[in-house]
């Protein structure tokens, strides 16, 4: 593990511990592999915390710490991993989501993609997201080796396609979490684990909302998942993408408070966020966690505090 490597896998480590932990839990925690805990960080941020403590730590620990953490990064595995800009039918910055499916499905699948965006989902669908100068198998691989879960619609002859199977395969093998939604089958051999969808008699908004909900509440997606679409939502471009993302967010349990913050501070920095309904949205969540109210006038007032770095001195 080189440095660079070494820094991002503690950042990644740093997340999910902020994610799981008190400062307390995380004190705790190191103690358990000797690692010192008298440090004072440089912010009160358990993100930041671990990455000043972990900064000095032998490789070796910090592997086991990733490993035992279930952490996916190319510095813990002979698996190629993707990155996100090799695989270009992915949207920036969102949740990266693997649909397997047979072919004759494909025309609801790409309707499911649709639905999941607004949740900071982009979903990979086969052949309708391969670009036709390119070659399909190599993409797909691509798609595989840089998603963060797949979702299996498990239909009569999905089990008979060697290609769904291998799909499958590869996501046990990179231990992601598999998602088996039925429609009119059931999971069957390694899959028949995982926690599964009905989809008999649901819309696809009903199916893309019960993925969302498996996705923002299981250990192997729920913290990247949330990280994701926080983000989206404070870099918003329009009011409308931004209106989504509260709402999707609104759905997810136990919302960590840290994000509640980094959102009620980062509202305001993005004037593409200036919208009634977003701000109704928006100020409706944060009451849950007793936060006050964002108007129109805090844009400006934020506003009014930016300098120009060429005014005369």
């Amino acid at each position: 593990m080189n440095k660079l490597e070494k820094r991002e896998l503690i950042s990644i480590i740093g997340r999910e511990l902020q994610e799981r932990m008190t400062f307390m839990d995380i004190d705790a925690y190191f103690t358990e592999y000797g690692i010192p805990t008298d440090h004072e960080p440089s912010q009160n941020s358990k993100w930041v915390y671990v990455k000043e403590v972990l900064a000095g730590v032998d490789d070796d620990i910090v592997l086991e710490i990733a490993s035992e953490l279930d952490i996916k990064h190319k510095a813990l595995s002979e698996t190629p991993i993707v990155e996100e800009d090799e695989a270009t039918f992915w949207k920036p910055g969102h949740f990266r989501l693997f649909l397997s499916h047979l072919s004759s499905f494909k025309v609801k699948v790409t309707q499911l993609k649709r639905a999941l965006e607004p949740y900071g989902i982009s979903s990979f669908v086969a052949h309708e997201d391969i670009e036709p100068t390119k070659l399909w198998e190599k993409e797909i691989e691509k798609g595989l080796f840089s998603m963060d879960a797949l979702c299996a619609i498990l239909m009569p002859g999905f089990k008979e396609s060697n290609w769904t199977d291998q799909e499958i395969g590869v996501a046990i093998g990179r231990g992601v979490l598999v998602i088996p939604v039925r429609k009119n089958m059931d999971p069957y051999g390694f899959i028949g684990k995982f926690q599964g969808f009905q989809a008999n008699n649901k819309t696809i908004g009903q199916v893309a909302e019960g993925i969302f909900q498996i996705l923002s509440s299981h250990d192997k997606t729920r913290s990247k998942l949330i990280n994701k679409l926080s983000d989206l939502f404070l870099m918003s471009n329009n009011s409308e993408a931004a209106l989504n993302r509260i709402k999707a967010i609104s759905k997810i349990d136990d919302f960590p408070e840290e994000k509640v913050e980094a959102l009620h501070l980062g509202i305001t920095d993005n004037k593409n966020l200036q919208d009634t309904d977003l701000l109704k949205a928006f100020n409706t969540f944060m009451d849950d966690f007793g936060k006050p109210s964002v108007s129109m006038a805090d844009f400006e007032e934020k506003e009014s505090e930016e300098w120009e770095d060429d005014l005369p001195f």
